[in-house]
C-alpha cells in the first residue's frame, strides 16, 4: 500500500522550560492509504494533540508531518487552512452543524469554500446525505434531528468533497448505543470503499471497530497493532485484547 501520513519524530512542548509538558514526544508512525486506525488513549494520554496535528489544526514544536508526500510542519495558516479543506474530512463530538441551516445546506457549506459550483454541490450534498441514510431529513434543522442523524449530518459533510481523509474525533461520544453502533458501521463501510479512516476514541468497544489500533499514553506510543488478522473474529474479543493492552501499561 502506499503510505498517505508519515510522522517523524513529533514534539509538542507547552511551557518550555522548567514547567514544561511534552504533549508528544518523540512520536512517529506511518498510516498507509485505505486503512482504518484507531488512536486510542485516556485523558491527557496525548490523543488530542496528536489528531491536532494529523488534522493540520495546530504545528509540532519539531519533527516533520507528511501527508501525501507533502511536509504539512512548517507550513502557514493559511497554507494549513488549504489542506484542511481539501485534504481532511472531520467528525467531531459535538457535531459542529450551524443551526439555522438545514442538513443540506450543512452538508453544503465547505463546498462553498472549496468554490465548488452551486449545481455540482448540491449533487455532492444529496448522494452524501442519501450514503448516510437521510435522504428524507435534507431540509429539517439540527434541532429538529436526533444525535445520531445529527452526526450522520455531520459525516456526509466530511465525505461531500471525498477527501483522502476521515478524521473521526471521539465521533459517538454523545450518542446512545443504538446511535453509537450506526455511526461505526457507516465508518467500517467507508473504509470498505478504499477510503482512510482514522479514529480517535477513548473506547475500547469503539476501537476494536478498527483494523489497527495505535495506544498513546504520556504523549509516546506505547503499542501498534493490527487486530483483525484472525478472520471471523468479533468485536468483544477485539476489545478484550485492547484491554489487556492497557492491562499490561
Amino acid at each position: 500500500m502506499e503510505t498517505l501520513i508519515e510522522v517523524k519524530n513529533l514534539m509538542k512542548i507547552y511551557n518550555p522550560g522548567e514547567n514544561e509538558v511534552r504533549a508528544l514526544n518523540d512520536v512517529s508512525l506511518q498510516i498507509q492509504k485505505g486503512e482504518f486506525v484507531a488512536i486510542i488513549g485516556q485523558s491527557g494520554s496525548g490523543k488530542s494533540t496528536l489528531m491536532n496535528m494529523l488534522g493540520c489544526l495546530d504545528v509540532p514544536t519539531s519533527g516533520s508531518y507528511f501527508l501525501n508526500g507533502k511536509d504539512v510542519a512548517g507550513l502557514s495558516d493559511d497554507e494549513l487552512s488549504e489542506i484542511r479543506n481539501q485534504e481532511i474530512g472531520f467528525i467531531f463530538q459535538g457535531f459542529n452543524l450551524i443551526q439555522n441551516l438545514t442538513a443540506l445546506e450543512n452538508v453544503e457549506l465547505p463546498l462553498i469554500y472549496r468554490n465548488v459550483p452551486a449545481a455540482k454541490r448540491r449533487e455532492l450534498s444529496v448522494t452524501s446525505l442519501k450514503k448516510v441514510g437521510l435522504e428524507h431529513r435534507m431540509e429539517h434543522r439540527p434541532a429538529e434531528m436526533s444525535g445520531g442523524q445529527q452526526q450522520r449530518v455531520a459525516i456526509a459533510r466530511a465525505l461531500a468533497a471525498a477527501p483522502p481523509v476521515i478524521l473521526a474525533d471521539e465521533p459517538t461520544g454523545n450518542l446512545d448505543s443504538g446511535s453509537s453502533k450506526e455511526i461505526m458501521q457507516i465508518l467500517r463501510e467507508l473504509h470498505e470503499e478504499g477510503r482512510t479512516v482514522i479514529l480517535i476514541t477513548h473506547d475500547n468497544k469503539i476501537a476494536a471497530s478498527a483494523k489497527r489500533v495505535i495506544r498513546i499514553m504520556d504523549g509516546k506510543i506505547v503499542s501498534d497493532t493490527s487486530l483483525l488478522e484472525e478472520a471471523g473474529e468479533d468485536i468483544e474479543k477485539i476489545a478484550a485484547k485492547i484491554e489487556a493492552e492497557q492491562d499490561k501499561e
